[in-house]
């Protein structure tokens, strides 16, 4: 089972989350906008490269959780 961080957030900012992704639960929702922000960033990486490693494209994977 994955470790879980509470973390507070400003009411109006949670029900922005939670209509922007259409969920009724803010926790899933802010959860839901962290994973799709993590597999943008993965994508747009994997787009660019590191100059440093030479990739400039790549196999993509989908963010997978850390397990333990």
């Amino acid at each position: 089972m994955a470790t879980r961080v509470n973390v507070s957030i400003d009411a109006h900012l949670a029900i922005e989350v939670m209509l922007l992704t259409g969920t009724r639960n803010p926790q899933d929702a802010v959860e839901l906008i962290v994973r799709d922000y993590l597999v943008r960033a993965q994508r747009t990486e994997a787009r660019t490269g590191d100059p440093d490693d030479g990739r400039s494209t790549g196999d993509l994977q989908p963010y997978q959780p850390p397990e333990g």
